[in-house]
């Protein structure tokens, strides 16, 4: 743990297989004893949410924020990288003030419930504020969700946060104090005495040269350069066999659309051989500009200290006293259950004595600059000075 005199960060992690038990032993060691001002819960479905959320709130006593989501694994400083454990951060102290809000997107439309949720910054008068947002992560278009808390927000304001996961596939959860729902986004409005910092990096690279996309349908790709888009992929990647691009969990079909700051990555989930058409899980914008992207072993990991010194850099020289992580499941199936734990070494090198916490996601959200600010394959992280 670190602290000041007005403002705490702690984490704890369970791998309890007992829900009730790993909700208790994780958020006891978040506070150690403290009262916190907020709660961040991260578990694998796998867990009996309720249960465990249970046990959280009879923690930390009423009146206490507690929010969260479903998770693909969890990464602290306390346990490394896991699954189907828990994983708990807590603020603390005079010097924040958290404010949340919770919308649907099935009642209101994904940019409407970005916007909702932004409203939780609304009369916060601290120097310092971030938003955070933990969304339903299987309904599609993340993408208006921030451009949504953008139109009210405004470039002063970073936004961060995750798409909630289900490794099964089905619906995800959102936790909002005591409610377990689905569909739903969770905006926490973070406002400090002292600076906060955002780290974007993902430690994939360009593979030239680059392409247009000149069809695409939401989040088909339809063509590359004016050929069927499977048939360039195929071609460019050495393949005759649609089932050699996605063969398993370790090779990831990756396009980099061009942005002012660099590659806003894109995944590749499947092909339709049937009109010879990509498939990803966000938008994928007709006209734009891309390139295929290529990682290794250690490039990912590498990426986790170039985010972790970005988000620090962005404290005016103040040292972090705590770290909010949200890893892309991608990446966690990439580099491996070595390669996770790796990762979580190489993180915790980067922050000497520092906490750190958070998921494993189905998407990761961080905008600094412009109105876009979704990400996959990325790991974003919000330093707290």
């Amino acid at each position: 743990m670190q602290s000041l005199s007005d403002r705490w960060f702690g984490v704890g992690h369970s791998v309890a297989p007992d829900s009730a038990k790993a909700g208790a032993e994780a958020t006891a060691a978040a506070l150690s004893g403290r009262t916190p001002k907020a709660v961040f819960v991260f578990c694998s479905v796998n867990h009996a949410v309720p249960a465990l959320l249970d046990a959280v709130r009879a923690e930390v006593g009423p009146g206490v924020t507690v929010v969260g989501g479903s998770s693909l694994g969890e990464i602290s400083s306390e346990a490394g990288a896991t699954t189907d454990g828990v994983v708990v951060t807590a603020l603390g102290g005079d010097g924040f003030d958290i404010r949340t809000r919770i919308a649907y997107v099935g009642g209101n439309g994904h940019r409407e419930a970005g916007a909702d949720v932004a409203h939780a910054l609304d009369g916060m008068d601290r120097p310092h504020t971030a938003l955070m947002m933990i969304c339903e992560g299987m309904s599609g278009n993340p993408h208006e969700i921030v451009r949504g808390a953008y139109s009210v927000v405004g470039a002063a304001v970073p936004l961060v946060g995750g798409l909630a996961a289900n490794d099964t596939g089905k619906r995800s959860f959102q936790f909002h104090d005591d409610r377990v729902v689905s569909g739903a986004v969770v905006g926490v409005a973070i406002g400090s005495d002292a600076p906060m910092g955002v780290g974007i990096a993902h430690g994939w690279h360009r593979v030239e040269p680059p392409m247009v996309i000149t069809g695409s349908d939401q989040t088909r790709i339809l063509e590359l350069d004016g050929e069927p888009a499977l048939d360039v992929l195929l071609r460019r990647r050495g393949m005759a066999d649609p089932a050699e691009l996605f063969a398993n969990n370790t090779r990831l079909q990756a396009i980099g659309l061009s942005r002012r700051s660099g590659e806003d990555i894109r995944i590749i989930v499947a092909a339709d051989e049937a009109d010879r058409s990509l498939i990803g899980l966000a938008t994928m914008p007709q006209g734009a500009i891309c390139w295929l992207m290529d990682s290794d072993y250690e490039s990912l990991v590498a990426g986790a200290t170039a985010s972790c010194e970005e988000a620090v850099a962005g404290l005016d020289g103040r040292p972090p006293i705590g770290v909010f992580t949200f890893d892309c499941g991608g990446r966690r199936g990439a580099l491996g259950d070595e390669g996770i734990r790796a990762e979580a070494a190489t993180i915790s090198a980067a922050l000497p004595g520092v906490p750190f916490g958070g998921p494993y996601t189905m998407g990761e959200i961080a905008r600094t600059r412009g109105s876009l600010g979704t990400h996959a394959l990325t790991l974003v992280t919000l330093a707290l000075a």
